[in-house]
Formats: structure tokens, C-alpha cells, sequence
């Protein structure tokens, strides 16, 4: 009788990263592999859905022309990058418009790096700030999703590294979104951004996109299975990994956030038993990044244990981070719902 091979454990998993993988990885995501402009649907009663369409699709234009080999570095750089800032709350298509602009530049001929501003301050925690610019500086475009503006030396980290890509002639557009309570009320992030970004702030033009959330996003809480339910469901299954939770989060910690994606290479199913909450902010700091990757790469998820309930406290929800445990709740909760969807 053959044995069931058991599943493997990503605590036992030590990615080596060479730095050209980090960059060559800076594309839009699986959910967004797709996203164009036609796809995108403006809502007819926000008009500038529609309008910030157009505008991105002169822009992508605009920037593909820019880096043709018969435009000289030198000129490229007097001419002042497309520097654009989409600005709006969750769910109305921020992300999709960003790797629209990235894939349309691509077509056009010209290279775009699309990234989440966790992304790109890992990539400067692992090649080191010089290294990052230089490589930074061959796109056309540097794309950066989600940009945060709850760590005081990661803003001022990020607004050195674009202004230096500005200077050498690469276009940039950014989002961020404001926090679920603050939807409709008119309360966006576009003063809080050009403030962080200080030089940069005159150069970026301000897109500003309403709309309903078209998710009609809330907090899911994914439905914690028995322990041995999880081990149950992976066993046997290719690509399947299984770890207790307090072992992988202390194996985190020995991983460099720039590797875990690399960490869920050939992962199609993540099983995670005695899920409890999580109570120190470096610890669930690191959780946010790994959940960011699995739902970068569409692996659903099995949680045993207690589950996404009080994961985070609700201090931590009333922090600092608030927008970063929010979204790994909301992320987590749909990739357990696929998990448990996927075995039955």
C-alpha cells in the first residue's frame, strides 16, 4: 500500500532570491494580468470615471513616445515625466486603471515596473537604495499601487526614491485608499499624499475618481475549519502545504519580506492550523505582507483554529496600520472562502 505523501511546510522553506527576480516581478498581479482600459466600465453617474480613463489612455500614449529610441535621455528628462496620482476610496477601480496604464504601455512598446509600495520599499531593503534607483530607472513607468502613508520613514524613503526616478526622465502614478469608514464623506488622500511627497507634490496631477464601491467590500471572517479538517484537506493534494500558525509566523521573521512570494513558489493550497491572534504589531506587520502575496497569486487558504476572528485587536484595528489589517482581514477572509469552496 503506498503511503500518502504528507504536505510540505513552508517553515522548512528558505527562498534564495536573486535581484533580478525581485524586478523582473514587479508586474500587475494575477487579478489584474488582464485589466485594461476597455474593461474598465466607467459608472455613467461618476463622470470622472470616464474621464480619468481618457486621460490615462493620453498618458500611456504620452509616456510609450517617450522612451522610443529616437528620444534622447537628456530630452526625455527636460520634458517633464507624466507623474499622475489616482485618487478615490475602496472600490472604485483604482488598481485596475493603474495596470491598465502599465499594460498599455507595454503594448505601445515602452516598460512599466507595477508594484505595491510594500513592494517597493522591500525591494530597497534588499538591493539597497543606489540599486534600486538604477534599476527603477530603465521603465518607462513605475507604477505604485496602495501607497502608504502610516510610517513616517517608508513615506520619506519612498518620496527620495521617485523623485530621483523623476528627475531621470521615468513617468510615475501612484493610488492609495482611504479607510472603509471614511467612504462617502468625501475624505480622500490626495492632500495627505502631495504633503508626504513634499518636492514631488507639483509634479503630480491629481485624478480624482468617485464612485460607489463596486465590491461593496466588508470584513469577511473566514470560517474556521477543525485542525484536522486542514490536515485532512491537504493531504495528498499537489502543491498543498501545511504549518501550524505559530511556526510559520516565527519562521517569517527569518525571511526577508521581498522573499515571500518566493516563499509560495508551486503553492496551490495553503493549510494553516491553531490560527489564534496575533498580538505583537511586527509580527502581524509581517502576516499583512504574506496574505498581500497569497492574494497576489490566487492561493486560497485553509485556517484552522480560531480563524481571521480577533486576529488583529481591536487596538491594532484603531492604529496606526488600521488600513493594512483591514485589508489583510478582507483578503484573508476571501481566500479562505476559496479554500473551503475548493475541498468541499
Amino acid at each position: 500500500m503506498t503511503a500518502t505523501p504528507s504536505a510540505r511546510s513552508l517553515a522548512g522553506v528558505v527562498p534564495v532570491v536573486p535581484p533580478q527576480r525581485l524586478v523582473a516581478e514587479l508586474v500587475p498581479p494575477a487579478h489584474f494580468a488582464q485589466a485594461s482600459f476597455a474593461s474598465y466600465v466607467p459608472d455613467p453617474a461618476h463622470p470622472s470615471q470616464g474621464a480619468a480613463v481618457e486621460r490615462l489612455r493620453a498618458a500611456a500614449a504620452r509616456i510609450a513616445a517617450a522612451g522610443s529610441s529616437s528620444t534622447s535621455w537628456f530630452r526625455r528628462r527636460r520634458s517633464e515625466p507624466e507623474a499622475l496620482y489616482l485618487d478615490g476610496g475602496f472600490g472604485v477601480g483604482k488598481t485596475h486603471l493603474l495596470a491598465a496604464l502599465a499594460h498599455a504601455v507595454v503594448a505601445d512598446g515602452g516598460t512599466a515596473a507595477f508594484g505595491t509600495f510594500v513592494e517597493y520599499t522591500n525591494l530597497v531593503g534588499a538591493l539597497g537604495f543606489r540599486q534600486t534607483v538604477d534599476a527603477l530607472a530603465e521603465f518607462r513607468l513605475v507604477g505604485i499601487d496602495e501607497f502608504e502613508l502610516d510610517d513616517p520613514g517608508d513615506t520619506v524613503l519612498m518620496s527620495r526614491l521617485l523623485r530621483e526616478l523623476a528627475d531621470r526622465g521615468v513617468a510615475l502614478a501612484a493610488t492609495s485608499n482611504t479607510l472603509p469608514e471614511s467612504l462617502g464623506e468625501g475624505r480622500f488622500a490626495a492632500e495627505d499624499f502631495l504633503r508626504e511627497i513634499q518636492a514631488l507634490a507639483a509634479r503630480f496631477e491629481v485624478l480624482r475618481i468617485d464612485g460607489e464601491d463596486y465590491r461593496h467590500r466588508s470584513v469577511e471572517h473566514g470560517a474556521p475549519l477543525p485542525d484536522d479538517a486542514v490536515r485532512g484537506a491537504v493531504s495528498g493534494r499537489p502543491g498543498a502545504t501545511l504549518d501550524p500558525f505559530g511556526a510559520l509566523l516565527d519562521h517569517l521573521a527569518q525571511v526577508h519580506p521581498s522573499r515571500y512570494g518566493a516563499l509560495l513558489d508551486g503553492t496551490t493550497l495553503v493549510g494553516l492550523t491553531g490560527v489564534h491572534p496575533v498580538t505583537r504589531q511586527d509580527v502581524a506587520l509581517r502576516l499583512v505582507v504574506l496574505v498581500d502575496r497569497l492574494y497576489d497569486r490566487d492561493v486560497p487558504v485553509l485556517l484552522g483554529g480560531g480563524g481571521t476572528d480577533e486576529l488583529f485587536s481591536a487596538e491594532m484595528l484603531a492604529g496606526g496600520y488600521r488600513k493594512k489589517y483591514y485589508r489583510a482581514l478582507s483578503r484573508l477572509g476571501s481566500l479562505a472562502a476559496d479554500g473551503a469552496a475548493l475541498v468541499g
